[in-house]
């Protein structure tokens, strides 16, 4: 071999793993079994590698075979025509608003605190030209055809950009919508030519918690994206689904937004392994969701949002605690918990151990509050539109400068 060759071959070589690599997977694990951030820091296991590695090895922008079952099999369960497997819960909300949409001017409707609002980048404007209508609901909980109707834009009046799309998310911080009120949020839309979109991200839950199944949970929807990191555990990705012409577009400008992926059997064979063993679990998730509840109420601390599924949002401050106390003396735990404000996140990885341990820390710190001489209330914050203050990440206080 040439020499020059040869040390170019070396230059290139890589090796990520380290030398005690099974034993930082098996750490890894153990530090997301007692991690309240997120249901995404889920691992895949040797079950679910074991059998992704079995699927087919095409190239998913020309055809692969595991990728197209896969596809298949979410069209039918969602009762939509056709699916779209992509890489993520945000991608497949805007290649919707994408497809959906034509020639602005066009706005969108949904709730101020959805994903597509806040957590995807301003997408809807960035790839869309769309204007964001964000409402808040008067029930504070979630969107109602009353909150709705009166901001949808009508007409041709050239001052104003008129309503292509409501897009409703179905579970929203862990909350249910009903589906009563989503399919009369839908006839509304219909009867007025607005399309209907399904930010089904963590759907599972829904379909898990009130034994609905996943089809008429979309049913009333024109598309809807729906995630399999969120929830069930898989390592990626998110599938698309409604007609075959709509998908067929959604195809396209997936290519366009550089989201074409290729061996894609491998990513698909873990998001099957999830359906079949990983959505079943989630009634647990819900169990020890509404235990970690509970035993916040007990300690009589605020709750902002209740355990409706897998989130309990709560407030320290009725016993005196600031979230940056909790964190910390979490953190300090000879086995630490991991924790980033109001939210918690309860996952099919969440051992129960965790659970109680945090409500350990939390009564721990709420007696020493007590001996200190704080006196628990019931008061919380309620923002001006008389919903709660829900999503609270921590902020430790400043150290004040000193005088010279």
């Amino acid at each position: 071999m040439d020499p020059i060759l040869a040390s170019i071959i070396e230059q290139v070589k890589v090796d990520i793993t380290t030398p005690t690599q099974e034993q930082d997977n098996a750490r890894q694990l153990e530090e997301v079994s007692r991690s309240f951030i997120s249901d995404t820091i889920t691992v895949p296991t040797k079950e679910m590698f074991a059998y992704a590695v079995r699927a087919s090895l095409g190239d998913d922008v020309y055809s692969d075979p595991s990728t197209i079952a896969l596809e298949a099999h979410i069209a039918k369960l969602t009762g939509k025509e056709a699916a779209l497997f992509v890489s993520s819960g945000t991608m497949g909300n805007q290649l919707a608003i994408r497809s959906h949409l034509q020639q602005p001017p066009h706005s969108i409707v949904c709730d101020v605190r959805a994903h597509i609002n806040k957590y995807e980048g301003g997408g809807a404007a960035i790839h869309s030209g769309a204007l964001q209508i964000n409402l808040s609901p008067k029930n504070g909980h979630h969107l109602t055809l009353n909150d709705i109707e009166p901001h949808v834009v009508f007409g041709t009046d050239v001052h104003s950009a008129p309503t292509r799309i409501i897009c409703l998310e179905n579970t929203l911080n862990g909350t249910i919508m009903p589906q009563a009120d989503i399919n009369e949020i839908a006839d509304f839309a219909h009867k007025n030519g607005i399309l209907m979109h399904l930010d089904g991200a963590r759907i599972w839950h829904v379909a898990a918690e009130t034994l609905t199944p996943v089809d008429e949970l979309c049913a009333p929807f024109d598309s809807a994206s729906l995630c399999f990191s969120k929830g069930l555990g898989a390592v990626v990705g998110t599938c698309l689904v409604g007609p075959k012409a709509f998908i067929q577009k959604a195809r396209w400008f997936r290519k366009v937004f550089g989201g074409g992926m290729r061996q894609t059997g491998v990513l698909v064979g873990s998001v099957a392994y999830a359906l079949t063993h990983n959505f079943a679990l989630l009634p647990k998730v819900h169990a020890l969701a509404k235990r970690l509840q509970a035993g916040l109420e007990e300690l009589q601390v605020g709750i902002l949002s209740p355990a409706e599924t897998c989130m309990v949002f709560y407030d320290p401050s009725t016993i005196g605690v600031e979230y940056w106390e909790v964190i910390d003396r979490a953190a300090a735990l000879p086995k630490p918990i991991t924790l980033s404000g109001s939210r918690l996140v309860v996952h099919i990885q969440t051992s129960p151990e965790a659970v109680e341990d945090f409500l350990s820390v939390i009564k721990t710190l709420k007696q020493e509050k007590i001996q200190a001489g704080f006196v628990p209330s019931k008061e919380q914050d309620v923002d001006s539109d008389g919903m709660r203050n829900v999503y609270v990440r921590s902020t430790r206080p400043s150290t004040p400068t000193p005088r010279t």
